[in-house]
């Protein structure tokens, strides 16, 4: 299971980076871990105006469909088009092309409210 450092978690398993103005989200590997084989997300629509705990879209697996709830507040800036057609990048880089949406930074003190790496390792290990 990984955990990158410099991320910032949610206990619904979101994470989010911070480059400069911008938030990219997207799930845990915990998380993806967790459903299993993804087969289709639901994006947000661009432009949106999405507050901290809103929900951001879903993910479907062969399991179950989980929402994603936004970690911070923002505008949807861009979204992940690639996982409309290959979901599954999800499953194999949840940091990196698996990311979800990118929203243009509303408030940074929100970050406040989120885990970091070593905390969100905890909880994971509380919660398994």
């Amino acid at each position: 299971m990984e955990f990158p450092k410099g991320l910032h978690y949610t206990k619904d398993h979101e994470w989010v980076r911070i480059e400069g103005d911008i938030a990219v989200v997207g799930i845990t590997d915990y998380a993806q871990d967790s459903l299993g084989d993804i087969v289709f997300v639901e994006l947000p629509q661009l432009g949106t105006e999405i507050n901290i705990h809103d929900i951001l879209g879903t993910v479907e697996s062969v399991k179950a469909v989980s929402e994603i709830y936004s970690p911070i507040s923002g505008a949807v800036d861009q979204i992940n088009e690639t996982l409309n057609t290959e979901p599954a990048i999800i499953n194999k880089d949840p940091y990196g092309e698996g990311w979800i949406a990118k929203l243009t930074l509303k408030d940074v003190s929100e970050l406040n409210q989120l885990m970091n790496a070593d905390q969100y390792e905890a909880f994971v290990k509380e919660e398994a």
